[in-house]
């Protein structure tokens, strides 16, 4: 409309675009942000998130919104991302919410919690359960807005050097966990510890710990945890869906033209798809090679998880009392985890049944890959 009525006045094309130009430049100008991962650049699923956003960004906007995207250490120390963006040394920051319960424990849920949701329930709770609703206040009491950035889907249990077939194996244990599962793990006698990915392998080696998990197979291989640890426990029920977020400073957002504010918010999403499907892709083979290599798979007893599940629904309410935030949000998440569990079992995880029992049946008898140690009563 202003276009039209500029030509009406001046009569002349030329006249028109001499002026419409710069009124373009400046709908479309250059921006150059700064992103950090608390993720190490060695593992280019989780960290390939935040080059994904990046570039998509810059694709749409023509290569005028640019994010440059930096590794834990290279200007802001790992674990401490939120800090930086919340004081504008970067503009955003790819990492877990979780990693910052120390703030509140209510950042936990942008994550995972114990006895959670899975990937897609967690998905579904942030777009259309009211779980973005939920987490903007706790967000915007740090500078920031956090959009829906990756997801690992569920998670292995970890590496231990022993095996753990009874909750007294677990008492003194030296544990690298992260989010509110170290809080579970303490009231069953483990020293849980959250150490960054990238200083897991040498506290493992050293003895510093004496177990640790992070993520899955094919992570968990590219950072050698199988040459230091024997056995290998899943799953981890502290995290069946972790979310990561893309942490934006709110101030630096809202000075952004709003199609380069739907372009970030837009790469975000698509990050959040790829991450999971790349995982889902590459863990079947990587576990594959891990125990061709002599890894022992092991499932967690059911007195053991049983044990943590207590523990994690004695926190939650000890934890409400504590923080308006995490009782606030707890309420809504609970709901529609329970909601979500009684369809779940209808559909989902009955066919999900019906294929592993397919799958077992045409396997027997072929030669099929060693098949993990049944969970031992403890």
């Amino acid at each position: 409309m202003k276009r039209r009525a500029f030509l009406g006045k001046a009569g002349l094309g030329l006249a028109a675009g001499a002026v419409a130009a710069p009124a373009i430049a400046q709908q479309t100008p250059t921006v150059n942000w700064r992103m950090t991962s608390d993720f190490p650049k060695i593992l280019d699923t989780i960290f390939g998130a935040a080059d994904m956003i990046a570039k998509r960004v810059a694709e749409v906007t023509e290569g005028r919104f640019q994010i440059r995207v930096f590794g834990p250490g290279e200007v802001v120390p790992a674990l401490q991302s939120l800090d930086a963006v919340q004081a504008g040394t970067v503009d955003c920051c790819h990492t877990a919410p979780y990693y910052y319960i120390g703030k509140d424990p209510a950042f936990a849920f942008g994550t995972a919690v114990p006895f959670g949701m899975n990937s897609r329930m967690q998905t579904a709770w942030r777009y259309y359960g009211g779980g973005n609703e939920a987490m903007a206040p706790l967000y915007k009491d740090y500078g920031v807005i956090g959009f829906p950035a990756g997801n690992t889907g569920a998670q292995m249990g970890g590496w231990f050097r022993k095996e753990i077939k009874t909750l007294a194996d677990l008492k003194g244990l030296k544990f690298r966990t992260g989010g509110l599962n170290v809080r579970v793990q303490t009231k069953l006698g483990v020293v849980g510890q959250q150490i960054p990915g990238g200083e897991i392998y040498q506290a493992l080696e050293r003895g510093t710990i004496d177990a640790a998990e992070w993520v899955g197979p094919y992570d968990d291989e590219k950072l050698g945890f199988h040459k230091v640890a024997k056995f290998y426990y899943y799953p981890g029920w502290w995290e069946g869906g972790p979310e990561l977020d893309l942490f934006v400073n709110e101030k630096k957002f809202a000075e952004l033209p709003k199609h380069y504010q739907a372009a970030l918010e837009g790469a975000c999403a698509e990050a959040h798809v790829h991450m999971q499907a790349k995982y889902d892709s590459l863990n079947p083979a990587a576990l594959r090679r891990l125990i061709a290599s002599g890894t022992q798979l092991r499932a967690f007893t059911p007195a053991i998880v049983d044990a943590c599940q207590k523990a994690a629904t004695e926190l939650y309410e000890e934890t409400s009392a504590k923080s308006a935030h995490f009782k606030r949000i707890y309420g809504n998440w609970l709901k529609f985890r329970n909601d979500q569990y009684l369809w779940w079992q209808v559909a989902e995880n009955t066919y999900d049944n019906v294929m592993v029992r397919q799958m077992r049946a045409a396997s027997a008898g072929r030669g099929a890959a060693p098949k993990a140690a049944p969970a031992k009563k403890g």
